[in-house]
């Protein structure tokens, strides 16, 4: 009993001493590394036009493979990652990419590549480029047959694409996956990570002046007393910019609501006086004719009240901004597939003013006109 205890301690030790060692010398024997261990594929802006592709390519990134051991060894190379496809893995939730082999050099002699679905297997499909399908290997093929080696060196090329739901953003997101290559064989792997950004198109809108509308002094003489009165209409120019062309539309809003003196959505407020009397209205109205963007020789209104799901056959026809209605642009007549894309479109926009009856104000002290309104871009 007094052997036993020492003996039972002493041969643990015995075996952790000799496993450490031989567990290093695996970890030195071969070497697999990458050229680059992070892969960005940049920032996309969902403005592009897309081709009414349902994805669009995020583009390809290359980088370099290589596999070395003091002994020929099998050179088996799984890729370990989520599969979105049969060729392709996933790339978050809408997204996904492939990788391909190619340009195999085996101890210093080009070889061809070959598929397969498990150590040992006879390639199930050979070629000079694979595309890394999930759940199997590639291996270095000479006559048919996996080769082993000491030194294989490869080029990869990895594609990704983004569907067209992905890229609906409001705000700045960024993708990010990893997959792992596996020389089971060796016992060694490599990690590699994929980025990619997205962004919204940036805009904004401008109109001259500040977007004040100043119609100076009036008295009670300049208005009528038993009906309205309206004043000499006023133009601003209103620019919209972009940073690349996207699809937009405008819709206003009224910072004065429910001082309309007329409640359609196409008229805004100009406050109310002492005695809380509305004081008038005033409408914002847009002649296509007036308006230019980009290189198109000619631009049409169209506009949808369903927030965007149906748009009206675009036309010519003046239109004014309404409180409920998205208002867009297009370069063809007779069409309701919504605005077009643009980068760059100046439009007129006309301000009519109505003033109400004066026996309908409190005129014992000075009135001040105080409309005020916001228009807003939308992306569709």
């Amino acid at each position: 009993m007094k052997l036993s205890h020492p003996l039972l301690l002493t041969l643990g030790t015995l075996m952790l001493s000799g496993l450490a060692p031989h567990a290093r010398a695996l970890a030195d024997e071969c070497k697999l590394t990458l050229s680059q261990p992070v892969l960005d594929y940049g920032l996309t802006n969902r403005a592009i036009r897309a081709n009414g592709s349902a994805e669009r390519t995020l583009g390809e990134r290359h980088l370099s493979l290589n596999l070395s051991c003091p002994q020929p060894t099998d050179m088996t190379l799984f890729y370990r990652a989520m599969a979105a496809t049969a060729e392709r893995f996933r790339f978050a939730e809408h997204g996904s990419y492939a990788v391909r082999m190619s340009d195999a050099v085996l101890d210093g002699q080009p070889v061809d590549l070959g598929l397969i679905s498990a150590v040992g297997q006879v390639p199930e499909a050979t070629a000079s480029s694979l595309l890394w399908q999930p759940q199997q290997a590639i291996v270095p093929v000479r006559g048919g047959v996996a080769a082993q080696g000491q030194s294989l060196s490869a080029q990869l090329e990895l594609t990704a694409w983004a569907s067209e739901k992905a890229l609906q953003v409001r705000d700045a997101v960024t993708w990010e996956t990893t997959g792992l290559f596996d020389a089971v064989a060796t016992g060694r792997s490599s990690e590699i990570t994929l980025r990619a950004s997205f962004a919204p198109t940036a805009c904004k809108v401008d109109l001259s002046n500040g977007g004040l509308v100043n119609f100076g002094q009036l008295t009670k003489n300049d208005l009528n007393a038993d009906k309205n009165t309206p004043l000499p209409p006023k133009d601003l120019t209103l620019r919209v910019d972009c940073d690349a062309p996207t699809e937009f539309a405008l819709v206003m809003h009224d910072n004065r609501p429910g001082s309309a003196t007329d409640n359609r959505e196409i008229y805004y407020g100009l406050g109310l006086d002492h005695r809380s009397n509305k004081i008038g209205l005033y409408s914002l109205n847009v002649d296509p004719a007036n308006a230019s963007a980009d290189s198109f020789a000619r631009l049409y209104q169209t506009y949808s009240t369903t927030q965007g799901d149906v748009w009206s056959t675009s036309s010519s026809n003046p239109i004014p901004f309404a409180q409920r209605s998205y208002l867009g642009f297009t370069d063809r007549a007779g069409s309701t597939a919504g605005p077009a894309f643009f980068q760059n479109l100046t439009t007129t926009v006309t301000v009519e003013t109505v003033i109400a009856p004066t026996n309908n104000l409190d005129l014992s002290t000075a009135v001040h006109l105080d409309g005020s309104g916001t228009i807003e871009i939308l992306y569709p």
